[in-house]
């Protein structure tokens, strides 16, 4: 059985006419047309649904039986439409720790502000979690803290990050002139051998350190601040994850002997990926 939706629109036109004549005048289509979707229908069902008196066509038991369901068929199917017209589909996107967890939640809430119905599905990880989950079309789109080298992935700069090296404000380093000996020598905390953060660290920072301290590596930007604020180390992250505490007081950021630490955040997706009218909204919220 092959019902189509053009058959079940002629049904109800027809039913609610009374005639193929009238019906087809709705539709834009001949009368010839109305009459063989009708037929056809009647065909595949196997019954009447009209009694045909005279000219005119007046619903019988099978089609009452039909009538609830095709219109329910239609009305599925003009909400069908609407949806893809207004491109409401949920989106997917998969944030590295940083950007999740500090720069995200602004954005999301202004993208709320207009859009407060519309499902959006956030998930943090570290940049290499995100890089797995935008190669295996787990989500829709990826923001990281650094480059992505994966061919099957389109890679995009989205914004500027500074970073910043911070201590405690009665940290020992702090003591003396700040050099690359004393940087090496103290203890530093740094994030786990895989996000974005520790990937520029090593490429900005610590080649410039060939012998410096590993005091411990921790999976959390949180903890990182709060182990260097209790004096277990200095530390480099975004000045974005540890601004409240500079302004505070708490921490301290170090004047050290090298150029701004600078970096790229990068926006990837699959080259097979679409990128729908819905992310580009969400994107345009996803800004300084």
């Amino acid at each position: 059985m092959h019902i189509t939706l053009r058959q079940i629109e002629v049904f109800t036109e027809v039913l609610k006419s009374g005639s193929t004549t009238q019906a087809s005048q709705v539709l834009s289509l001949s009368q010839s047309a109305v009459s063989a979707a009708l037929a056809d229908l009647e065909n595949q069902l196997g019954v009447q649904l009209f009694d045909r008196v005279g000219k005119r066509l007046v619903l019988n038991e099978h089609g009452r039986l039909l009538y609830p369901r095709a219109i329910a068929l239609l009305e599925q199917t003009s909400e069908i439409e609407q949806l893809f017209k207004e491109d409401n589909g949920a989106i997917r996107i998969y944030a590295s720790s940083t950007i999740g967890n500090y720069m995200l939640p602004g954005m999301i809430a202004s993208y709320r502000r207009d859009f407060p119905t519309l499902p959006l599905e956030l998930s943090v990880g570290n940049s290499q979690d995100v890089i797995n989950a935008v190669v295996d079309f787990r989500v829709d789109l990826g923001l990281i803290e650094g480059p992505c080298h994966v061919p099957e992935l389109i890679s995009e700069p989205w914004l500027e990050d500074d970073l910043v090296v911070f201590a405690a404000p009665d940290a020992a380093i702090l003591q003396s002139p700040i050099t690359l000996e004393s940087l090496a020598e103290a203890p530093w905390i740094l994030r786990e051998r895989g996000s974005g953060t520790r990937e520029i660290v090593d490429f900005l920072l610590l080649k410039h350190l060939p012998a410096f301290q590993l005091g411990m590596e921790l999976g959390n930007s949180e903890a990182i601040k709060h182990a260097v604020r209790h004096g277990m180390g200095i530390s480099c992250l975004s000045r974005r994850v540890i601004e409240d505490l500079l302004e505070a007081g708490t921490l301290v950021a170090l004047d050290i002997p090298l150029p701004p630490l600078a970096r790229t955040l990068y926006r990837i997706r699959h080259r097979q990926k679409h990128l729908s009218k819905a992310i580009n909204r969400f994107l345009s919220y996803c800004s300084e």
